[in-house]
């Protein structure tokens, strides 16, 4: 029994079996390597030469195989390597994150290094990036709502905790500052925000000046840049979701806010790989990996019946406004409601610039009370009928006393936008939100009735037969 208690101590300790092979040749971002029985996802280091005669190791992972050859992608750039170089491995996959309470208020790569300064992490745990997920019974229901602090999103397309959301807008409409303020403002316990395919010079932007100290106090921050390798990419948004579900287990259970900037450049990152490992592409371009990482990804958050939960909201590029293109198609099949901001909102210097008529949440009508569901469908009609009429007021073609909610929705107009417009740094409380929300919606009805009790300018005079 000694020497059984000795070998099993000694089993953490083990190092794996060490294979080697040699490189064949590079195809665009792939290394073809022969002699490397590897099983895919499998982590590898190469050694690559420089110019100056020094030698670095580069690390990656096995994407896939192709007869007796392995495919491998690198983390980092390509330069440097040889025909004949040694590519080293062990059949131990890469996909798995250190984990621990010390990521708290930290920026960290994808691969979990910090990138702040602030010196190495305390982890705790290892889960894989890819787990098994939530099964459907073990799911709670999504019965209360998530406060985000963004008056327009609590009131119009009001958040569950749990929710998956989406926030659908071309470029420079504002969706990052619109993600980070949920963050800084949301009712969640931990925030972690994944940044995939940003801009270099737009990270640290991001982190000090629209997230804030405050912010990144209960945040941890996952950065993969646009020109970092793809397999990074697709890491990254791999462990953002991999240290929310950690968070969300903690402590018996804690509510984590999921925000993901851009689920559109995670698609493109797996593009990448996917064509690059001997997939054929099929819809505009896009393999069928896509498609399938997409689900795998968003459906690992949720509420858990013990524990606590994770609201997503990620970010999605529009192509041309197309909200039928394919990742913003397949996008919104995934989710459970999408936030569409408008550009000629955004144009104008409204912020949000959200577009309550085409935005949709699933939920709203379940996490909210019957005067919070009577107020958001009064106030749409007014959105509506200011919608249609739109062209014929600004020509001025329009005839006051046409119609009793279009006329409403007329007198009412500046009090509509100065409910919907919001600094970017001021959180408005879910319960005053909500009263807000009933107060004009009440005020609406009052003059809608008052307005269609008074008789119309076009109305005949029953004296003289003669409009008056």
């Amino acid at each position: 029994m000694r020497l059984l208690q000795e070998a099993i101590e000694m089993v953490p300790n083990l190092q794996p079996a060490q294979v080697s092979g040699s490189v064949v040749t590079i195809r665009g971002l792939t290394i073809q390597v022969k002699h490397l029985p590897l099983s895919v996802g499998s982590t590898i280091t190469l050694e690559a030469g420089s110019s100056n005669g020094t030698h670095s190791m580069r690390h990656g992972e096995v994407v896939g195989f192709q007869g007796d050859e392995h495919i491998i992608m690198l983390y980092d750039a390509l330069d440097g390597i040889q025909p004949g170089a040694r590519v080293q491995g062990s059949n131990v996959s890469g996909r798995y994150a250190a984990l621990g309470r010390g990521l708290l208020g930290r920026v960290v790569d994808g691969l979990g290094r910090p990138i702040d300064g602030r010196g190495p992490i305390r982890t705790e745990t290892k889960r894989p990036l890819i787990g098994d997920g939530v099964e459907p019974l073990a799911r709670s229901p999504l019965n209360q709502p998530m406060p985000t602090g963004i008056r327009v999103i609590d009131a119009m397309t009001t958040i569950g905790r749990g929710q998956r959301m989406g926030i659908f807008s071309r470029p420079g409409v504002g969706k990052s500052t619109l993600l980070a303020a949920m963050a800084r403002h949301a009712a969640s316990d931990v925030n972690v925000i994944a940044l995939i395919g940003e801009r270099g010079r737009e990270v640290q932007e991001f982190i000090e000046g629209t997230l804030g100290p405050e912010g990144l106090a209960k945040s941890v921050v996952v950065v993969s840049t646009s020109d970092e390798s793809p397999l990074l990419r697709v890491r990254a948004s791999l462990l953002a979701t991999a240290i929310a579900e950690y968070f969300r287990d903690l402590n018996g259970g804690q509510d984590v806010l999921l925000a993901m900037d851009s689920l559109t450049r995670f698609a493109q990152a797996q593009r990448q790989v996917g064509l690059a490992s001997g997939e054929q592409p099929a819809m505009r371009g896009y393999p069928p990996s896509v498609f399938a990482m997409l689900p795998i990804l968003v459906e690992r958050a949720g509420a858990v019946e013990k524990g606590g939960s994770i609201t997503g909201l990620y970010t999605v590029l529009v192509e041309s406004d197309d909200m039928a293109e394919p990742i913003s198609d397949a996008s919104q099949s995934v989710l459970d409601g999408h936030i569409v901001l408008c550009p000629d909102r955004a144009a104008r210097g409204q912020y949000p610039a959200v577009d309550c008529l085409q935005s949709i949440s699933r939920v709203a009508e379940r996490v909210s009370d019957e005067n919070h569901r009577a107020g958001r469908i009064e106030l749409r009609s007014l959105l509506s009928a200011l919608g249609e009429v739109e062209e014929l007021v600004a020509i001025g073609a329009y005839a006051k006393g046409s119609d009793p909610v279009t006329d409403t929705a007329l007198e009412l107009r500046d009090r509509l936008e100065a409910f919907f417009v919001q600094d970017a740094n001021v959180s408005s409380s879910y319960p005053d939100t909500c009263r807000e929300l009933v107060q004009l919606a009440t005020d609406a009805i009052r003059l809608r009735k008052r307005m269609a009790s008074v008789k119309p300018a076009s109305a005949k005079n029953p004296s003289n037969g003669t409009s008056t």
